[in-house]
């Protein structure tokens, strides 16, 4: 399975993820306020979670992307940010593992958080650093990458790309719950990397809108 090269111009492409990530920051810091609040008043724990994910591979310029413990991971660590949705040591039992509808693990405040995207409000700060872009692939973490680029034919040619907020999988499926999901996730992944354009991302963000309004898609 490959990726067709297309002809996307880098700088224009950065400039405006900067440019509509500002504006949006600005925009929404009344209801990230209000937010942060919610989770600080009706859970226990760290209002903001971090956590690492797999980025751009930028092995093509000579790099290599290695986890901790020097396995290939095929792209750039880094640290995602978002409002917590779930209980303190939430995987501390479990490990990696999926979210699912009615999880128990999800608090009823990071219940409407999730549905309304309003927890990933926070990584416009990761776009404006470079992590991300506002449309791209979503990031995976190191654990579930090693898990599935070998049961996922193409799954790290996501990895040619920054990965983004919202993405065509993501406004054309609801959440993951099990690999046959993440296979079809990952067919609209390259879907939107042969046909990657500012105009693709534009049209992507705008059906974004409607699947906020009906709380579906996914993470």
């Amino acid at each position: 399975m490959s990726v067709r090269e297309v002809g996307v111009n880098p700088d224009l492409v950065r400039a405006a993820n900067v440019a509509f990530a500002g504006a949006l920051m600005v925009l929404t810091l009344p209801v990230l306020l209000l937010a942060m609040l919610a989770v600080r008043l009706t859970s226990r724990g760290p209002v903001i979670y971090r956590q690492v994910r797999v980025g751009l591979d930028r092995r093509t310029r000579g790099n290599q992307s290695e986890c901790r413990r020097g396995e290939n991971i095929g792209g750039r660590p880094f640290t995602i940010y978002k409002l917590r949705t779930m209980v303190v040591d939430a995987e501390q039992g479990t490990g990696a593992v999926w979210a699912t509808s009615n999880d128990p693990r999800i608090t009823p405040v990071g219940s409407f958080l999730r549905a309304t995207r309003i927890d990933e409000l926070p990584q416009l700060w990761n776009v404006l650093r470079g992590d991300m872009n506002l449309v791209g692939p979503r990031p995976e973490r190191p654990s579930i990458v090693m898990m599935l680029k070998d049961e996922v034919d193409g799954y790290t040619l996501r990895h040619r790309v920054r990965p983004g907020i919202t993405g065509l999988a993501q406004v054309s499926q609801a959440y993951d719950s099990n690999v046959d999901d993440v296979r079809r996730k990952v067919s609209f992944d390259l879907t939107y990397l042969n046909q990657r354009a500012l105009s693709t991302d534009i049209k992507i963000l705008a059906r974004t809108v409607p699947v906020i309004l009906k709380r579906f898609g996914a993470n």
